[in-house]
């Protein structure tokens, strides 16, 4: 039966999501005995012509006259939908009145069904390893409501910051039955990162009512890059290998450390994004797979070298590249022989090349920040001064090598004295 002492209260406000217009979303908020319920109007204003006190448009032209009628009328069949509930003896509150305004039949977005509509959205304009991250991501997401909530699935306006905080310790306390290793900090914050995009596409599409990421930060935890040295990079130049694919990866890590492209970038050049640049000195012009960000290097010596080595290459020139093709999970195996030979104990992956172009053989010559970032495609300036922090420790060790050497000429005050005395 209905409870007498029902409070049943109705507010239109304004909901804090910035449209690019400058705009924002207008919401009606029914509250039934301090429980809320808020669905959005599908209209939209200029914060400045609202009026929050009164919860309506101020009146300063006939289309916001038009939109206070439509308020009112919703505002009424809002009120004229509870009383005949209460009229009915129907227990009203807000899971009732929505299905009882909105009817059964209108189907709750959930999180599952979040995940695939993002995923199925982006795999177009996102790379497959970016999307095979989201899958993963998802994969997860599966496994923790299962395993913590004890369901298949949860309706997205119930996805809480408890439930966002609970999913990270999770990850942090995951301990996979395969061999793979347990997740650092650094991989649970992706997770919770791309969890976070995905929850970003429900809000601009005003399927949930609050971001429950709202208080949330990531928390990654920062490490210097790792790169050659000018003496490790001279010694693998260097290093002839008879065996023709143990040359291949060398050249191809070299002229990545001599233009600081990646790997799906330095492995799809063609003829045609070599160019003569505005020094008549040849260019490479391409775009980041990553971010279609446009990027042109002027080609130093060495890389120039390298590509000459292959324009007549057979492989090459059948595939229309300037350099040999080869996996990139190859490429890493092989570059771990490389790094034996070569007697150098780091992790050599091909993305190494590219730390050292930033480091080694750009800034640490002096090479200014802003042209770096421009060569290595990165969108803000941020992300290239991460290696700045290792040019500093660089310096830094030269000036103890320096400081030392000085000392060792210093003579000591006994030595002085002794000096002094006999003039």
């Amino acid at each position: 039966m209905a409870n007498a002492s029902n409070t049943f209260n109705v507010v239109f406000h304004l909901r804090k999501v910035q449209t690019s217009a400058g705009l924002l979303p207008i919401y009606a908020r029914i509250t039934i005995n301090t429980k809320r319920i808020e669905f959005s109007l599908k209209h939209q204003i200029q914060p400045s012509h609202w009026n929050e006190g009164r919860g309506m448009a101020k009146p300063i032209r006939d289309e916001y006259r038009n939109l206070n009628n439509y308020l009112e009328q919703m505002r009424s069949s809002l009120v004229a939908c509870y009383r005949e509930m209460t009229l009915s003896k129907k227990v009203v509150d807000t899971k009732s009145f929505k299905e009882a305004y909105f009817g059964k039949e209108k189907e709750e977005f959930t999180l599952c069904k979040l995940v695939n509509y993002h995923n199925n959205d982006m795999k177009e304009s996102l790379s497959w390893g970016t999307m095979k991250n989201y899958h993963t991501t998802q994969k997860y997401l599966q496994i923790f409501m299962k395993q913590r909530l004890k369901v298949a699935d949860i309706p997205i306006n119930e996805i809480t910051y408890r439930f966002v905080t609970e999913f990270e310790y999770y990850l942090k306390t995951y301990k996979p039955l395969d061999h793979h290793k347990p997740l650092n900090n650094n991989g649970v914050m992706k997770h919770m990162e791309r969890f976070r995009k995905m929850i970003n596409v429900a809000l601009k599409n005003e399927w949930m009512v609050k971001d429950p990421f709202k208080a949330y930060k990531l928390k990654f935890t920062r490490y210097e890059r790792g790169y050659l040295t000018r003496e490790e990079l001279t010694r693998l130049e260097n290093k002839d290998f008879k065996l023709e694919r143990m040359q291949v990866v060398k050249d191809l890590f070299v002229f990545a450390c001599y233009t600081g492209f990646a790997y799906i970038d330095a492995i799809n050049l063609k003829p045609e994004n070599l160019i003569i640049g505005i020094d008549k000195e040849y260019w490479v012009m391409t775009e980041r797979k990553k971010t279609s960000t446009p990027v042109k290097v002027p080609l130093l010596p060495k890389a120039m070298e390298i590509l000459e080595r292959y324009r007549n290459n057979a492989k090459c020139n059948a595939e229309g590249t300037l350099l040999p093709k080869m996996t990139n999970q190859k490429l890493n195996s092989y570059l771990k022989e490389l790094a034996d030979v070569c007697e150098i104990e780091k992790n050599f992956t091909f993305h190494l090349a590219r730390h050292t172009f930033a480091t080694t053989v750009t800034l640490s010559n002096g090479v200014p920040m802003e042209s770096v970032s421009k060569m290595l495609g990165h969108t803000k300036i941020s992300t290239t001064q991460v290696y700045a922090k290792v040019v500093e420790r660089k310096l830094s060790d030269d000036m103890k090598l320096l400081r030392e050497k000085l000392q060792g000429n210093t003579p000591d005050k006994n030595e002085v004295q002794q000096n002094t005395s006999g003039m």
